[in-house]
């Protein structure tokens, strides 16, 4: 069966729960980090299903392989964060994201390789 919408897209819904759980961590830091980490963070994830579906949208091989790596930097940027993040707060529980994340960053290099492999 063919994906003809990026919300059937098993990754795009991964990226999409990364989100929520992202959301739910950067509103435990400090006020201090609202313009801050916090707002990278949030920013990063939800790039991340952001370029998925403009790029699944294009309906064109080239595109849609640039945006998923788009995705892929996004995805890169967000795991500097979280890094960060748990060195500064270390009292939260990222276990969640870091699966997600990682989960996420796997299905897209599977992702980029068939679509490559189809040019």
């Amino acid at each position: 069966m063919a994906i003809t919408h990026y919300k059937d897209l098993i990754v795009w819904q991964k990226s999409i729960d990364l989100v929520d759980e992202i959301y739910k961590i950067t509103r435990q830091f400090p006020k201090v980090e609202l313009y801050g980490l916090a707002s990278q963070m949030q920013r990063s994830a939800v790039s991340i299903p952001s370029n998925i579906a403009e790029g699944q949208s294009r309906n064109h091989l080239l595109e849609y392989v640039h945006f998923l790596g788009i995705a892929c930097g996004s995805s890169a940027e967000l795991e500097t964060e979280l890094i960060i993040a748990k060195r500064q707060y270390n009292d939260l529980n990222y276990t969640k994201a870091e699966s997600l994340l990682l989960e996420t960053q796997k299905m897209l290099n599977v992702l980029i390789r068939n679509l490559k492999a189809k040019k």
